[in-house]
């Protein structure tokens, strides 16, 4: 096999690819480095511990050599690297996409009502999100459904480059709190369906297969040919974008970010970032124990400014700043400190400027800049839209103010004892769906004399007003169909 860089990582193909880690002791979590015109493997300590964020251990090739004395080597693999990228060497070969009508496969409407991470987003978080925003982040980042097999509820998130080609759709399963508790590839899955079935590979996924890497661009590519002004926010997973977005906008306003993101912490890098040569670029990574993974991003950026001259890469250190000892150890990221806010305060801040009033003036962020150094000047931060630095910092642990639904709930007791129920099932949108109206109705009734005025019931007491008005919609439909006759 062909490849750009005489030295890789060794490819899993099982235990027996991996060993123990020189740096943590780790058994079976270490990659090496094999020589690919040989076929052998370099020293045992040349390799990379698949726990980059708690032990980081990565003893490079080019590190090797230059600590023993072997200079030809290196050099060898390099000017071979630099005679392909000018183009004097062998043509890079194609990349094979995943074809469309696999990625429409994912996009059922009736999955969304087993999504779990969807679900999550409209009943399972302190501040559900509005029907109309949740279907259009899905319709702009083609988020799917797994609606079969050991992965049926999971999300699908593509990864689709600015010519419209599926490159890789990241298969991820959540649990109710929006934590993963499974990562696959559907072209994995679907390999598996056909080895299970002892049915031949499809032709495409066949020629995928023989793909050296899968995720070869970046989440929400596909954005930046329609979208050319937006800044970017550049996160590590798409998990994380999607909140993003859903908290600080669309990218139809142009100074509004666009959310993208690289896969994982390690894939930043060139290639991936080749795509957004020319733009300003704002970085979130995610936190780490003793900051290790600001510090690699920080490097990274530097490099990324260095080599794509036009292009501004710039570090945003709040959540190192301001986060607890607790949140950096569990390796949190912006998505696990928005979902605690309230996401209409980011709405108020934009609805305020349409209206042409000034934003209340933002206190600083250190922003690393492209020669590495900080700055205390103000600037824009491109995380807190909204509220100043205080807010973030004292939002963790501030308790939900106490309310009440007492009228609410009267309201729709007397609504519902007066009102004509379906006897078959309901289709409130195309992700909710009620088989059992009258039990629904109880149901809901009875958690919310339980739960008055706790945020996180806030779903139940909106599912039972969506409810009312549909109900209340088809009423006079049917009146009016009558009025007609």
């Amino acid at each position: 096999m062909t490849t750009e860089h005489r030295y890789t990582l060794e490819p899993y193909k099982g235990m027996n690819t991996r060993y123990n880690c020189p740096g943590c002791g780790k058994l079976k979590l270490f990659s090496r480095y094999i020589d690919n015109e040989t076929g052998e493997h370099l020293h045992p300590s040349v390799g990379r511990c698949n726990r980059e964020v708690n032990c980081g251990y990565h003893y490079t090739p080019k590190q090797y050599f230059e600590n023993n004395g072997i200079k030809n080597e290196f050099l060898h693999q390099y000017a071979h690297a630099r005679a392909k990228r000018s183009g004097t060497g062998t043509p890079q070969k194609p990349i094979s996409s995943i074809p469309v009508h696999v990625l429409k496969q994912t996009l059922i409407p009736e999955g969304y009502e087993h999504n779990i991470f969807i679900q999550n987003l409209f009943s399972r978080v302190s501040f559900p999100f509005e029907v109309q925003d949740v279907e259009k982040v899905i319709s702009q980042y083609y988020l799917g459904t797994v609606c079969n097999g050991y992965r049926a509820g999971a999300i699908t998130f593509p990864f689709i480059d600015k010519g419209g080609n599926v490159r890789a759709i990241q298969v991820k399963q959540f649990d109710e709190t929006n934590h993963t508790t499974g990562t696959d590839f559907l072209h994995s899955i679907i390999e598996k369906h056909h080895i299970n079935s002892n049915e031949v590979l499809p032709e495409w996924l066949d020629a995928y297969k023989r793909n050296e890497i899968k995720v070869s661009c970046l989440f929400g590519e596909h954005f930046l040919s329609k979208y050319t002004l937006n800044p970017i926010a550049l996160v590590e997973a798409p998990k994380t974008a999607i909140y993003g977005t859903l908290y600080f906008g669309f990218p139809e306003r142009p100074e509004n970010l666009l959310w993208l993101a690289v896969y994982n912490l390690s894939s930043l890098n060139f290639d991936k970032c080749k795509a957004l040569q020319g733009r300003d670029v704002f970085l979130f990574p995610d936190l780490s124990k003793d900051g290790k993974a600001f510090h690699l991003w920080s490097n990274k950026a530097k490099e990324l400014s260095r080599i794509m001259p036009g292009t501004r890469f710039k570090v945003s250190d709040l959540l190192e700043t301001l986060a607890s000892n607790e949140l950096k150890e569990s390796g949190a990221d912006i998505a696990d400190i928005l979902i605690k806010m309230d996401w209409r305060k980011f709405r108020q801040e934009q609805k305020n400027s349409k209206q042409g009033e000034q934003p209340k003036p933002e206190t600083v962020t250190r922003v690393e800049s492209e020669k590495g150094e900080k700055s205390d000047a103000p600037k824009q931060t491109y995380f807190s839209q909204s509220e100043n630095v205080n807010y973030w910092e004292k939002i963790a642990n501030e308790p939900p103010k106490r309310e009440t639904w007492e009228q609410a709930i009267k309201e729709l007791e007397i609504y519902f004892e007066t009102a004509t129920l379906p006897a078959g099932p309901v289709h409130l949108n195309i992700y909710s769906k009620i088989t059992d109206v009258p039990f629904f109705i109880h149901s809901h009734l009875t958690i919310l004399k339980a739960n008055n005025g706790k945020r996180p019931f806030i779903p139940d007491l909106e599912r039972l007003q969506e409810l009312k008005q549909y109900l209340t919609n088809n009423s006079k439909q049917h009146e009016n169909r009558q009025a007609r006759t």
